[in-house]
């Protein structure tokens, strides 16, 4: 299928300066295409053109070397979002005390499709580097946190004072949304500044327990800071399922299937349904923005639907007290404080290397939870933003302007414009061409990485059309080095958070991503197994703060690791092994 025949998201041109992209990272953002409306209101219009300011005003890059179209940190290909590995490499190389291999080994580790960096004239620019040695001064130095703070009040802000719809024509409504682009590009811009400043702990860390011979430290010395907000819903969703495990009706409620559980407990006279209810209503107040693919405003996130959520609870009642993430949360934190009392011990009389290793702590434990505190902040404002299209796409259903309310995410916003005005034609004639095609792009397997000039999708496999071979009892596939921990399980691959159900207590989870939506599975699981995943990936962020070993960018790990097998993970060394087959 070619997208001539439909109005599409528009490939980047080709740039013989920027030849290297890759799914890399983005795959946690964007795992699918994205809708017309999703990135024509929130990326186009408002987090790209935030990575373009981050590039500019904060790093030194020259206006003319980053474009004011869509910025070269990210672009389409295909239908998918692509991260612009080159501008990374450009800035990497800026950058004092990193390279342009900096940034490969964060993202690719030792991947065989990476191509060599060859140095351009025009990758030396002395002012971004004098620029970037100012940066280095507060992110090292300061370590200010008033921006961050700041955006995450005027978030609850915005989320507390949610309009009511009723009293808005579809005009305003229009008005309220747009306006929310610019809090959208300063909130992005502020999410990179931490993603940027979240990779300085790790990277000295690895440095100074490397140079004692105790690498593998490096992790154990980023775990347990209790404030990473993306395992926050993890928490609540525990005490929500301890009154679903002490509870005889709640139990029958929730074991009469995985369909529909919201209606029925809502449908209940059962007195601890009611209650339970209550409790969960002020779960969805607090972290209803969250779920699967929730960058794209089309996400149903837990507000909108809410049964995804209470699919993870079920999972979290089955596993008994001993479970309790704050318990493991505890645990490494007391991991975290022992080995860097043990390195300081060492380090004793080096005071170069004993500063290097409190800046490598203070660092960690700003930014790294910074950069999820950052990616909640947006997300909740693009919550906003999602809750207003739809009343939007609810009132277009009402007049027979569209056939489904989520038809209108099947628009751009000048079309979204042109329907509050009353002045869009066909629009149900065009949307389901333009399902269709989305479908299409859904089918194919995009390459994780492009080089030179991008071939057409055309090219592409069709999802799962590849063959892969399974691993055998003794064999092994590798990743990177996660979580610290070994876990023996069996492994359940689960390819949609919304559906956890082949999970149990104790077993591994094998996904193919993940993002918040995933969290609560982690809760149960013994261990994690991705098949992508950088460095600073949500699933390494996450298994530190629960507690389990975490073994990312394990390629092709769903296809390759057997459904039931017992198998080893071993996040230290970065390896799943095979045990025996069901």
């Amino acid at each position: 299928m070619s997208d001539s025949a439909v109005r599409w998201i528009k490939d980047n041109d080709f740039d013989p300066r920027h030849q290297f992209w890759t799914r890399a990272n983005v795959s946690e953002v964007l795992p699918d295409p994205p809708t017309p409306l999703g990135w024509d209101l929130v990326w186009e219009g408002a987090a790209v053109a935030g990575w373009r300011d981050l590039f500019v005003k904060r790093c030194g890059m020259a206006e003319e070397e980053v474009s004011d179209f869509r910025c070269e940190a990210v672009g389409i290909f295909g239908g998918y979002a692509y991260l612009g590995a080159s501008i990374f490499r450009v800035w990497a190389g800026r950058t004092p005390g990193m390279t342009p291999t900096t940034i490969d080994d964060v993202y690719f580790g030792d991947h065989p499709d990476v191509p060599p960096y060859v140095q351009e004239p025009w990758h030396v620019r002395e002012a971004t580097t004098e620029k970037m040695t100012q940066y280095m001064g507060w992110a090292t130095g300061s370590m200010n946190q008033d921006e961050l703070e700041a955006d995450r009040e005027l978030s609850l802000e915005i989320q507390a004072s949610r309009p009511d719809y009723n009293e808005m024509s579809d005009v305003d409504l229009f008005v309220y949304i747009v306006n929310m682009r610019p809090v959208i590009r300063r909130m992005f811009d502020q999410h990179i500044n931490q993603s940027l400043a979240a990779s300085i702990g790790p990277g000295v860390l690895g440095q100074v327990t490397a140079a004692v011979g105790r690498p593998a430290d490096a992790m154990r010395l980023m775990v347990g800071f209790g404030t990473v907000d993306s395992a926050l819903p993890s928490y609540a969703m525990w005490e929500l399922s301890r009154q679903v495990r002490s509870s005889t009706a709640l139990k029958g409620l929730f074991e009469a299937g995985p369909k529909g559980p919201d209606a029925r407990l809502r449908g209940s006279s059962e007195a601890d349904a009611k209650m339970f209810i209550i409790e969960f209503d002020g779960f969805l107040k607090e972290f209803g923005s969250r779920g699967k693919n929730e960058w794209d405003i089309a996400a149903p996130t837990w507000e909108v639907n809410p049964d995804p959520a209470l699919a993870a609870i079920d999972r979290m009642r089955l596993a008994d007290d001993s479970a309790a993430p704050h318990a493991e949360n505890a645990k490494r934190e007391a991991e975290r404080l022992r080995v860097s009392q043990e390195i300081r011990a060492v380090l004793l009389g080096n005071d170069e290397a004993l500063g290097g290793l409190e800046l490598g702590l203070r660092a960690s434990a700003a930014f790294i939870p910074g950069r999820e505190r950052s990616k909640t902040t947006i997300i909740r404002v693009v919550q906003e933003v999602r809750m207003a299209v739809l009343e939007l796409g609810r009132r277009a259903v009402s007049r027979g302007d569209i056939a489904e309310v989520d038809d209108i995410f099947m628009l751009f916003v000048d079309e979204l414009e042109q329907l509050t005005q009353g002045k869009l034609e066909g629009a149900q004639g065009f949307i389901p061409a333009r399902r269709d095609y989305r479908r299409h792009l859904q089918s194919l397997e995009p390459p994780f990485i492009l080089t030179g000039h991008p071939k057409p999708n055309s090219t592409w496999p069709e999802r799962g059309a590849t063959p892969v071979t399974k691993l055998g009892v003794g064999e092994s596939i590798r990743g990177g080095a996660g979580c610290p921990g070994q876990a023996v399980g069996r492994a359940r691959v689960v390819l949609d958070p919304s559906d956890p159900t082949a999970l149990e207590p104790g077993d591994i989870l094998i996904a193919p991503m993940t993002d918040p939506s995933w969290t609560p599975l982690f809760v149960t699981a013994a261990a994690v197994v991705a098949d992508v995943g950088a460095a600073l990936s949500h699933a390494i962020i996450v298994s530190r703060e629960l507690g389990i070993p975490c073994v990312p960018s394990a390629i092709d790990a769903t296809k390759r690791i057997p459904h039931g097998a017992l198998i080893e993970v071993d996040g230290d060394a970065g390896t799943v092994t095979v045990l025996s087959l069901a």
